[in-house]
Formats: structure tokens, C-alpha cells, sequence
């Protein structure tokens, strides 16, 4: 029986998940701040290609 106490007792001090999971939200933190300004370069890239199409056109 102590064997078992013994087990639950290690699954429940275990921090390994909790350290994972720390490490999975700042990944998705990064992530949405990767996004976010790749918006703004998205709308600043098509600006500049779009002055270049209009400058080889003329």
C-alpha cells in the first residue's frame, strides 16, 4: 500500500507538466507577437511592391 502512496504522492510533486505547459505559453506568446507584426509588414510590403509595378509600368 505504501508503494502506491509513495507513487501518488510523486505524480502530485511532479512539476514537469506544469514546466511544459509554462513553455508552451510562451510559445504562443512569441507566436501572436510574430503575427502581429508581421500584419504591419504585410501592408508596408504590398505598398512598396505596388510603387514598383507602377514604376515599371511607365
Amino acid at each position: 500500500m505504501s508503494t502506491i502512496t509513495t507513487a501518488v504522492q510523486a505524480f502530485i510533486n511532479d512539476e514537469d507538466g506544469a514546466t511544459a505547459i509554462e513553455y508552451g505559453l510562451i510559445a504562443a506568446l512569441i507566436a501572436v507577437a510574430i503575427v502581429s507584426s508581421l500584419k504591419s509588414v504585410q501592408d508596408e510590403l504590398k505598398s512598396l511592391f505596388a510603387r514598383v509595378v507602377t514604376g515599371l509600368q511607365t
